[in-house]
Protein backbone atom coordinates (compact mmCIF):
# COMPACT_ATOMS: atom_id res chain seq x y z
CA UNK A 1 0.00 0.00 0.00
CA UNK A 2 2.97 2.59 0.84
CA UNK A 3 4.52 1.66 -2.67
CA UNK A 4 1.39 2.16 -4.61
CA UNK A 5 0.98 5.44 -2.39
CA UNK A 6 4.85 6.56 -3.38
CA UNK A 7 4.42 6.15 -7.35
CA UNK A 8 1.20 7.76 -7.36
CA UNK A 9 3.20 10.82 -5.82
CA UNK A 10 6.06 10.50 -7.99
CA UNK A 11 3.42 10.23 -10.69
CA UNK A 12 2.00 13.52 -9.82
CA UNK A 13 4.86 15.26 -9.19
CA UNK A 14 6.34 14.71 -12.18
CA UNK A 15 2.87 15.96 -13.91
CA UNK A 16 3.43 19.37 -11.74
CA UNK A 17 7.20 19.59 -13.18
CA UNK A 18 6.98 18.62 -17.04
CA UNK A 19 5.90 22.36 -17.46
CA UNK A 20 8.62 24.08 -15.40
CA UNK A 21 11.10 21.74 -17.01
CA UNK A 22 9.63 22.92 -20.48
CA UNK A 23 9.34 26.31 -19.52
CA UNK A 24 13.27 26.16 -18.13
CA UNK A 25 13.92 25.37 -21.79
CA UNK A 26 12.27 27.59 -23.44
CA UNK A 27 13.65 30.63 -21.27
CA UNK A 28 16.55 29.59 -22.89
CA UNK A 29 15.87 29.50 -27.10
CA UNK A 30 19.23 30.58 -27.98
CA UNK A 31 21.62 28.53 -25.80
CA UNK A 32 23.70 26.02 -27.49
CA UNK A 33 25.33 24.29 -30.37
CA UNK A 34 24.37 25.19 -33.69
CA UNK A 35 24.78 24.64 -37.53
CA UNK A 36 23.62 26.87 -40.78
CA UNK A 37 23.73 28.19 -43.81
CA UNK A 38 23.38 31.45 -45.49
CA UNK A 39 21.99 32.56 -48.82
CA UNK A 40 21.91 36.31 -49.92
CA UNK A 41 23.31 38.94 -52.09
CA UNK A 42 26.59 40.74 -52.21
CA UNK A 43 27.38 44.69 -53.51
CA UNK A 44 30.37 46.56 -53.97
CA UNK A 45 30.77 50.31 -52.77
CA UNK A 46 30.78 52.19 -56.24
CA UNK A 47 35.05 52.63 -57.03
CA UNK A 48 35.13 56.48 -57.54
CA UNK A 49 38.76 57.15 -59.02
CA UNK A 50 39.99 53.86 -58.81
CA UNK A 51 43.01 53.78 -61.73
CA UNK A 52 45.89 51.61 -62.37
CA UNK A 53 49.29 52.76 -61.14
CA UNK A 54 52.72 52.43 -62.39
CA UNK A 55 56.49 51.86 -61.61
CA UNK A 56 58.33 52.81 -64.16
CA UNK A 57 61.98 52.45 -63.03
CA UNK A 58 60.90 49.04 -61.07
CA UNK A 59 62.23 50.69 -57.69
CA UNK A 60 58.77 49.48 -55.80
CA UNK A 61 57.20 53.20 -56.07
CA UNK A 62 54.28 53.34 -57.69
CA UNK A 63 52.72 56.61 -59.08
CA UNK A 64 54.67 57.43 -61.94
CA UNK A 65 53.60 58.70 -65.48
CA UNK A 66 54.29 56.18 -68.35
CA UNK A 67 55.37 58.82 -71.27
CA UNK A 68 55.82 59.01 -74.64
CA UNK A 69 59.17 58.91 -76.89
CA UNK A 70 57.51 62.45 -77.86
CA UNK A 71 57.19 63.24 -74.00
CA UNK A 72 53.72 62.62 -73.43
CA UNK A 73 51.40 61.23 -71.08
CA UNK A 74 51.09 57.65 -72.86
CA UNK A 75 47.90 56.81 -70.38
CA UNK A 76 46.19 60.22 -71.03
CA UNK A 77 42.37 58.66 -72.20
CA UNK A 78 42.11 57.61 -68.41
CA UNK A 79 40.34 54.90 -66.21
CA UNK A 80 37.43 53.15 -65.50
CA UNK A 81 36.15 51.46 -62.83
CA UNK A 82 35.26 48.33 -64.64
CA UNK A 83 35.99 45.76 -67.40
CA UNK A 84 37.11 47.49 -70.70
CA UNK A 85 34.95 46.31 -73.33
CA UNK A 86 36.97 47.75 -76.19
CA UNK A 87 40.50 49.59 -76.81
CA UNK A 88 39.21 53.59 -76.63
CA UNK A 89 35.87 55.80 -75.76
CA UNK A 90 36.39 54.52 -71.63
CA UNK A 91 33.80 52.11 -72.56
CA UNK A 92 33.49 49.67 -69.57
CA UNK A 93 30.78 47.21 -68.22
CA UNK A 94 30.05 47.45 -64.65
CA UNK A 95 31.48 45.61 -61.62
CA UNK A 96 29.68 42.16 -60.85
CA UNK A 97 27.15 42.21 -58.01
CA UNK A 98 26.01 38.63 -57.34
CA UNK A 99 25.34 35.87 -54.67
CA UNK A 100 26.83 34.45 -51.94
CA UNK A 101 26.38 31.41 -49.51
CA UNK A 102 28.09 30.13 -46.57
CA UNK A 103 28.22 27.16 -44.17
CA UNK A 104 28.55 28.18 -40.52
CA UNK A 105 29.11 26.36 -36.76
CA UNK A 106 28.16 28.18 -33.96
CA UNK A 107 28.06 28.36 -30.13
CA UNK A 108 25.89 30.61 -27.89
CA UNK A 109 25.06 31.04 -24.09
CA UNK A 110 21.99 32.94 -23.05
CA UNK A 111 22.03 34.54 -19.70
CA UNK A 112 18.63 35.50 -19.62
CA UNK A 113 17.83 38.29 -22.38
CA UNK A 114 21.57 38.58 -23.22
CA UNK A 115 22.69 35.87 -25.52
CA UNK A 116 26.69 36.34 -26.43
CA UNK A 117 28.74 33.88 -28.55
CA UNK A 118 30.88 33.19 -31.58
CA UNK A 119 30.90 31.30 -34.96
CA UNK A 120 32.67 30.19 -37.72
CA UNK A 121 32.03 30.31 -41.33
CA UNK A 122 33.01 29.58 -44.67
CA UNK A 123 31.86 29.93 -47.53
CA UNK A 124 32.03 31.85 -51.20
CA UNK A 125 30.85 34.99 -52.87
CA UNK A 126 30.42 35.69 -56.91
CA UNK A 127 31.29 39.48 -56.64
CA UNK A 128 34.03 40.49 -59.54
CA UNK A 129 35.99 43.78 -59.00
CA UNK A 130 37.71 45.24 -62.47
CA UNK A 131 39.36 48.49 -63.46
CA UNK A 132 40.53 49.47 -66.52
CA UNK A 133 43.47 51.81 -68.38
CA UNK A 134 43.33 53.00 -71.62
CA UNK A 135 46.73 53.66 -73.60
CA UNK A 136 46.94 56.21 -76.66
CA UNK A 137 47.85 52.75 -78.66
CA UNK A 138 45.15 52.55 -78.43
CA UNK A 139 44.87 49.88 -76.26
CA UNK A 140 42.79 48.88 -72.86
CA UNK A 141 44.84 47.18 -69.89
CA UNK A 142 41.76 45.55 -67.50
CA UNK A 143 43.27 43.88 -63.47
CA UNK A 144 40.41 42.00 -62.34
CA UNK A 145 39.69 40.55 -58.69
CA UNK A 146 36.90 37.42 -57.55
CA UNK A 147 36.80 35.73 -54.14
CA UNK A 148 37.82 31.82 -54.42
CA UNK A 149 36.55 31.65 -50.86
CA UNK A 150 36.61 33.14 -47.63
CA UNK A 151 35.87 32.62 -44.19
CA UNK A 152 35.36 34.18 -40.89
CA UNK A 153 35.57 33.78 -37.26
CA UNK A 154 33.40 36.15 -35.37
CA UNK A 155 32.04 36.99 -31.61
CA UNK A 156 28.24 37.96 -31.61
CA UNK A 157 26.29 39.60 -29.05
CA UNK A 158 21.91 40.07 -28.87
CA UNK A 159 19.01 40.74 -26.96
CA UNK A 160 16.67 38.16 -26.98
CA UNK A 161 12.91 38.77 -26.57
CA UNK A 162 10.86 35.37 -25.87
CA UNK A 163 11.92 33.51 -29.28
CA UNK A 164 13.34 36.73 -31.45
CA UNK A 165 16.99 37.58 -31.28
CA UNK A 166 18.50 40.94 -32.58
CA UNK A 167 22.36 40.55 -32.45
CA UNK A 168 25.59 42.45 -33.44
CA UNK A 169 28.41 40.86 -34.96
CA UNK A 170 32.53 41.15 -35.86
CA UNK A 171 35.69 39.39 -36.20
CA UNK A 172 38.43 38.66 -38.52
CA UNK A 173 38.31 37.19 -41.94
CA UNK A 174 40.20 35.39 -44.77
CA UNK A 175 39.73 35.15 -48.72
CA UNK A 176 41.08 33.60 -51.57
CA UNK A 177 41.81 36.33 -53.93
CA UNK A 178 41.70 35.47 -57.60
CA UNK A 179 43.24 38.22 -59.56
CA UNK A 180 43.34 38.31 -63.24
CA UNK A 181 45.04 41.09 -66.45
CA UNK A 182 43.84 41.18 -69.84
CA UNK A 183 44.96 43.48 -72.59
CA UNK A 184 44.62 44.39 -76.05
CA UNK A 185 48.11 44.94 -76.31
CA UNK A 186 49.80 42.40 -78.15
CA UNK A 187 53.29 43.47 -78.54
CA UNK A 188 54.66 43.94 -75.38
CA UNK A 189 54.51 41.00 -72.83
CA UNK A 190 52.88 40.72 -69.77
CA UNK A 191 53.45 38.70 -66.79
CA UNK A 192 51.48 38.54 -63.78
CA UNK A 193 52.62 37.52 -59.79
CA UNK A 194 51.18 38.34 -56.20
CA UNK A 195 49.83 36.87 -53.18
CA UNK A 196 46.58 36.03 -53.56
CA UNK A 197 45.34 35.81 -49.60
CA UNK A 198 43.72 38.75 -47.94
CA UNK A 199 43.23 38.91 -44.42
CA UNK A 200 40.31 41.53 -42.76
CA UNK A 201 37.31 42.09 -40.97
CA UNK A 202 33.50 41.25 -41.12
CA UNK A 203 30.77 43.16 -39.45
CA UNK A 204 27.03 43.75 -39.05
CA UNK A 205 24.02 42.65 -37.31
CA UNK A 206 20.76 40.79 -37.71
CA UNK A 207 17.81 39.05 -36.55
CA UNK A 208 16.96 35.53 -35.91
CA UNK A 209 13.84 33.69 -34.95
CA UNK A 210 12.79 30.69 -33.65
CA UNK A 211 10.29 28.70 -35.31
CA UNK A 212 10.77 25.50 -33.37
CA UNK A 213 12.45 23.93 -30.42
CA UNK A 214 15.80 23.48 -32.96
CA UNK A 215 15.13 25.24 -35.83
CA UNK A 216 15.44 29.20 -36.47
CA UNK A 217 15.63 31.53 -39.42
CA UNK A 218 17.36 34.95 -39.77
CA UNK A 219 18.35 37.68 -41.81
CA UNK A 220 21.80 39.69 -41.45
CA UNK A 221 23.77 42.56 -43.06
CA UNK A 222 27.44 41.66 -42.89
CA UNK A 223 30.37 44.46 -44.29
CA UNK A 224 33.47 42.91 -45.84
CA UNK A 225 36.59 44.18 -45.80
CA UNK A 226 40.38 42.45 -46.94
CA UNK A 227 43.21 44.04 -47.99
CA UNK A 228 44.10 42.96 -51.28
CA UNK A 229 47.45 44.46 -52.23
CA UNK A 230 49.88 41.69 -53.76
CA UNK A 231 48.91 41.56 -57.14
CA UNK A 232 51.45 42.98 -60.13
CA UNK A 233 51.64 42.96 -63.74
CA UNK A 234 55.26 43.57 -65.57
CA UNK A 235 55.22 44.77 -69.09
CA UNK A 236 58.43 43.74 -71.07
CA UNK A 237 59.51 45.04 -74.72
CA UNK A 238 58.03 41.54 -76.45
CA UNK A 239 58.04 42.12 -80.05
CA UNK A 240 57.48 46.04 -79.34
CA UNK A 241 60.06 49.14 -80.54
CA UNK A 242 62.84 50.43 -78.07
CA UNK A 243 60.48 53.49 -78.29
CA UNK A 244 57.63 52.01 -76.95
CA UNK A 245 56.80 53.69 -73.76
CA UNK A 246 56.97 50.78 -71.02
CA UNK A 247 60.82 50.09 -72.03
CA UNK A 248 61.54 53.44 -73.03
CA UNK A 249 65.35 54.37 -72.24
CA UNK A 250 66.70 54.97 -69.73
CA UNK A 251 64.43 52.29 -68.08
CA UNK A 252 64.65 49.64 -70.19
CA UNK A 253 63.35 46.35 -67.95
CA UNK A 254 59.87 46.97 -68.16
CA UNK A 255 56.91 48.64 -66.07
CA UNK A 256 55.08 47.50 -63.31
CA UNK A 257 50.96 47.68 -63.29
CA UNK A 258 49.29 47.45 -59.54
CA UNK A 259 45.49 48.68 -58.65
CA UNK A 260 45.56 52.21 -56.88
CA UNK A 261 42.72 50.74 -54.30
CA UNK A 262 44.23 48.16 -51.86
CA UNK A 263 40.96 46.99 -50.23
CA UNK A 264 38.25 44.48 -51.72
CA UNK A 265 35.00 45.36 -50.09
CA UNK A 266 31.21 44.80 -50.71
CA UNK A 267 28.01 44.78 -48.58
CA UNK A 268 26.21 41.10 -47.35
CA UNK A 269 22.05 40.67 -47.11
CA UNK A 270 21.71 37.10 -46.74
CA UNK A 271 18.95 34.70 -45.28
CA UNK A 272 20.10 32.21 -42.87
CA UNK A 273 18.94 28.82 -41.24
CA UNK A 274 20.53 27.40 -38.09
CA UNK A 275 19.22 23.94 -36.48
CA UNK A 276 20.23 23.83 -32.56
CA UNK A 277 20.90 20.60 -30.96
Amino acid sequence: MRTKYLLTAAAALSTLAAPAFAQEIDDKPFDGLYVGGTVGFDAQRNDVNTSILFDRNLDGQFGDQVTTAAGGNAFSPGFCNGAARSNANLNCRNDKDNISYSGRVGFDKQFGHIVVGALGEFGKSEVRDSVSAFSTTPAFYTMTRKVNYNANVRGRAGYALDKTLFYGTAGGAYAKINSSFQTSNTANAFTARGDNDAWGLVAGGGIEQKLGKHFSVGLEYLYNRYKDDGFRVRATQGTAPVTNPFVLAPNTSGTDFRRSDDKFTWHSVRATAQFRF
